[in-house]
């Protein structure tokens, strides 16, 4: 099973993002939106790609708060994921957002803008950077996340 993963789009609809990032979402068998959507229209156009889930950001506007929960638990092929946005400064972040998800194989997280693929302790920690290449980041970056067996997660840069 593939997973699209993308984060901090701060798009009001989906022609605002890359043509290459649609392309890769209609591949996946999920589309997970980690929060900063910034308006309804986008999180209307992904629903409309193919299975969805979501959690909301902080800067997403109350109209989408009241449809995403702000942090969100799921088995996908076995393995259990918790999605957030994240909050705070990137430094620390792993140990604030692994305090949220205890039992869990991965930790998918936005917020950073700053795409990271890293195994701490038998646990994934994930974000996709983000889709949109938005400052501090440095390129458009989305991810996938294959599970088989095990579970493997892969940057893509959009560019």
């Amino acid at each position: 099973m593939r997973v699209g993963v993308l984060s901090d789009t701060h798009a009001n609809r989906i022609e605002q993002l890359p043509d290459k990032l649609i392309d890769i979402l209609r591949g996946v068998d999920l589309i997970i939106h980690l929060g900063d959507y910034t308006g309804k229209g986008l999180l209307d156009d992904l629903r409309g790609l193919g299975d969805f889930r979501g959690v909301y950001g902080n800067m997403d506007p109350e109209v989408i708060r009241e449809i995403l929960p702000e942090k969100d638990m799921l088995e996908v092929g076995g393995i259990k994921l918790g999605c957030t946005h994240g909050w705070g400064a990137p430094r620390g972040m792993r140990g604030r957002i692994s305090e949220c998800f205890k039992g869990v194989d991965v930790v998918l997280y936005g917020h950073t803008h700053i795409a990271k693929n890293e195994s701490v302790d038998g646990v994934l920690y994930f974000n996709p950077g983000s889709a949109v290449g938005k400052f501090p980041a440095l390129r458009k970056t989305c991810g996938i996340i294959t599970i088989e067996r095990s579970v493997r997660g892969e940057i893509i840069e959009i560019d």
